[in-house]
């Protein structure tokens, strides 16, 4: 009994970084709420500015326990810039995760704050964040046929910066997988094994809506260490909550740097540049996965770094936040002011979400 009551304990160790991350939303809505009311009369610029640093606040609180928590190492290969650039990431969609891969890279360029999200449209619905990314420039998109170019161009153009969606690869499902390998066949193209064959419009739609801002196009190739099986299999990528409980002891991120000159603008020639980009993605995880040579497996190829995020980056954050939220519910009126933000800021937030695009 003592045994499975440690095992319980064990598996639930992201209870506690959940209970923060979350239980920070209030606090985070509260400052950004005012700062956006204060803002009102001034010129664009300043609201952003500050939004940018609020949003940077709380994500390097959310990367102080996906990094210094979990003790997982990153390990960087590649050519990452040390200076931020404005730059569509592209990426093999796998998991819930693979968004703090994208946090995990902007953080050691000092862009965290200045990071948008590409996403599907049904996260709109989250409490409080739901409303709030889409403020703070995120694009919510839906998929196949509801897919809304023009809508998505109007968004586009407001920003700066966005991240191009993707198609997630779960080995549990493997319709999808065959559905998307028989879709490659269909069109004459090569067929992937460890990534979905690639949808062109939202990438050719975010890439020429923005063309004049960019400086690059960031090729992403992760791989989670660790999703193996005995038998060799790849299994289900790791959710946020085993990430938490520290089932992944490295993350692989191997980056690409592709100047835009070199991307062809019309659709239907990038289709085939994307599926040639996925094509070497596939050949980057067939060789981390399946390299008949043991000694070449779990890793890309070429120089690899020990990327280690200090805690002055995350730590002050975690304090801040976590100070303003405990100060807040030591008091009776800011007990009540906590709960009447969640309550009445997800009604609010939801309405707004459901009645404007």
């Amino acid at each position: 009994m003592l045994l499975s009551l440690v095992l319980h304990t064990y598996s639930m160790r992201y209870v506690l970084p959940a209970a923060v991350m979350m239980g920070t939303a209030p606090t985070y809505m509260l400052a950004w709420g005012a700062w956006r009311l204060l803002s009102a009369v001034l010129p664009a610029r300043f609201y952003r500015e500050v939004d940018d640093r609020l949003y940077t606040i709380y994500q390097s609180m959310v990367l102080f326990f996906f990094e210094n928590y979990t003790g997982v190492q990153v390990i960087i290969y590649g050519d990452l810039p040390k200076n931020k650039e404005n730059v569509i990431y592209l990426s093999n969609h796998q998991c819930t995760v693979d968004w703090i891969i994208a946090d995990m890279l902007a953080i050691r360029q000092n862009a965290l704050g200045h990071v948008r999200y590409v996403l599907k449209d049904g996260l709109k619905w989250l409490p409080l964040y739901g409303w709030y990314f889409s403020q703070h420039g995120g694009v919510y998109v839906k998929r196949s046929a509801k897919f809304n170019e023009k809508e998505m161009r109007e968004k586009l153009r407001a920003q700066m910066k966005a991240e191009t969606p993707g198609t997630r690869y779960n080995p549990e499902i493997p319709k999808v997988i065959a559905d998307s390998q028989s879709f490659a066949e269909k069109e004459g193209l090569a067929i992937l094994k460890h990534v979905l064959t690639p949808r062109v419009k939202a990438t050719h739609v975010a890439i020429d809506s923005m063309k004049e801002y960019l400086d690059a196009v960031y090729d992403v190739t992760v791989a989670y260490e660790g999703t193996v099986d005995h038998k060799g299999q790849r299994k289900l990528a790791p959710s946020m909550t085993e990430f938490l409980c520290k089932e992944c002891p490295r993350v692989h991120i191997f980056i690409d740097r592709i100047d835009l000159k070199d991307i062809p603008e019309e659709q239907m020639y990038m289709r085939r540049w994307l599926h040639e980009r996925f094509e070497i993605k596939d050949k980057l995880l067939i060789e981390f996965y399946d390299a008949k040579d043991s000694k070449r497996r779990n890793k890309f190829p070429g120089k690899s770094v020990h990327s280690k995020l200090s805690l002055k980056k995350t730590l002050p954050s975690l304090l801040f936040l976590g100070g303003l939220t405990a100060s807040m519910l030591l008091t009776e009126s800011g007990r009540k002011l906590y709960v009447k933000t969640w309550i009445y800021g997800t009604l609010i937030g939801c309405l707004w979400v459901s009645i404007k695009p």
